[in-house]
């Protein structure tokens, strides 16, 4: 493995990059506000899935495609931002009574599924560790190259994951103290549901 100077760097890089708020703490945050903690950490979980794909991509070099083929990048980024659009659209049609006892049963299996696909669907995550993990694996050292990959994606998976916790177990409290009346459910769902729309639109617009 690299040296220990090196590791320390990408703790604190990862740790970073991990609890600096961006769209995957929105995302999550926006599935606990519209449906509760429970489905808020199995959107989280279906995130940590989602991320292992990036994660087997970057270790064996097909993340790269991105990089030399910009349409096939562009793609999966409209089909990423097309489909939170769609999410928040239904979370924004759906009323107070989707918080009964009886749909609440499918909204967890569902935004882990969501979640898993959302992840999947967004190229950034597969450029970003395109563009971090080379920068910490040293070629010389007795462990192969793809298997620091794979060592240091899973390492900042669960950093990430970490972060997605914390922030369902945030978003649960600020919701409990909203009430549990129709009119509260009502409107964190229309939050969360204008989050995800507002994440959308920001991937399809994002020209980096």
């Amino acid at each position: 493995m690299p040296p220990v100077e090196t590791l320390i760097a990408f703790a604190v890089a990862t740790a970073v990059f991990a609890y600096i708020p961006g769209p995957a703490l929105l995302y999550t945050a926006a599935q606990t506000l519209a449906r509760g903690r429970q489905a808020g950490f199995m959107a989280a979980l279906g995130i940590h899935v989602g991320c292992y794909v990036h994660v087997l991509a970057a270790t064996f070099g097909l993340s790269a495609i991105f990089r030399h083929v910009p349409e096939a990048y562009l793609a999966l980024k409209i089909a990423g931002a097309l489909y939170l659009v769609w999410l928040g659209i239904g979370l924004l049609r759906a009323g107070p009574e989707a918080g009964l006892p009886k749909v609440a049963m499918k909204s967890p299996r569902r935004a882990f599924m969501e979640s898993i696909a959302v992840e999947v669907l967004n190229p950034k995550v597969a450029l970003f560790f395109v563009a971090f993990l080379p920068q910490f694996v040293d070629p010389a050292a007795s462990l192969p190259v793809w298997a620091q990959f794979l060592v240091l994606g899973t390492i900042v998976n669960l950093a990430f994951s970490s972060a997605d916790i914390v922030t369902v177990i945030a978003a649960s409290a600020m919701v409990r103290r909203l009430g549990r009346s129709e009119r509260a459910i009502g409107f964190v769902k229309k939050i969360g549901g204008g989050v995800m729309i507002a994440l959308g639109v920001r991937l399809a617009a994002d020209r980096t």
